[in-house]
C-alpha cells in the first residue's frame, strides 16, 4: 500500500467527527510506541516545556549512569542510544530552545564519562557533532538566549 500525502490526510481528517478522530488517534497510539509517545507529549507535556525538559534530562541521567564503562565499544553503543532517545524527544517538542538545552546537557554529561572521551576518536566525534549542531541552532533563537547558550557552550571544551 502506498501512503498518501499529508495534505490528503488532512483533508480526509477534516471530514471526520470528533468520535472518529478519537478512534483514529487511539488506533495510532496502539500501532507504534513513537506515536504513543508523541500523543503523550502533545496531550500532557506540551503545556509545561520546563517539566518536559527535566523529565528528559532525568531519563538521560539514568542512561548515563547505566553505561558499561569496561570498554569504549560499550560506551559508544550506549552514547548512540542516548543520542537517539534525545533526538526523538527533541522531534516531539519542535522548539529550538528545548533542543539546545537538551544537547548542551548531553555534551556536559559526555565530558563527565570516565574513562574520558578524549581517548576515543568516535566518542570525540559524536561530542563534536552535537556541539556543532548546537552552534547551528543558536542562530534561530532570541539574542539573549543566544548569549546564555553561547556562554554555556564555551564552558564545554575538550
Amino acid at each position: 500500500m502506498k501512503a498518501v500525502t499529508i495534505k490528503e490526510i488532512k483533508t480526509e481528517l477534516q471530514h471526520l467527527s470528533n468520535e472518529e478522530l478519537v478512534n483514529v488517534c487511539l488506533q495510532l497510539a496502539k500501532f507504534k510506541k513513537e506515536n504513543k509517545e508523541l500523543l503523550t507529549y502533545t496531550l500532557f507535556e506540551a503545556a509545561n516545556e520546563e517539566g518536559f525538559i527535566e523529565t528528559v534530562k532525568s531519563e538521560a541521567d539514568i542512561l548515563f549512569d547505566s553505561i558499561n564503562t569496561n570498554s569504549y565499544f560499550y560506551i559508544k553503543k550506549s552514547v548512540r542510544k542516548i543520542v537517539r532517545i534525545l533526538k526523538t524527544n527533541i522531534r516531539y517538542s519542535k522548539k529550538k530552545e528545548t533542543e539546545i538545552e537538551l544537547l548542551l546537557y548531553f555534551c556536559k554529561k559526555m565530558l563527565e564519562i570516565k574513562p574520558s572521551i578524549k581517548n576515543n576518536v568516535t566518542l570525540k566525534n559524536i561530542y563534536l557533532r552535537e556541539k556543532l549542531a548546537i552552534k547551528k541552532k543558536l542562530t534561530s533563537v532570541h539574542e539573549d538566549l543566544q548569549y546564555d547558550y553561547t556562554q554555556q557552550l564555551s564552558i564545554l571544551s575538550l
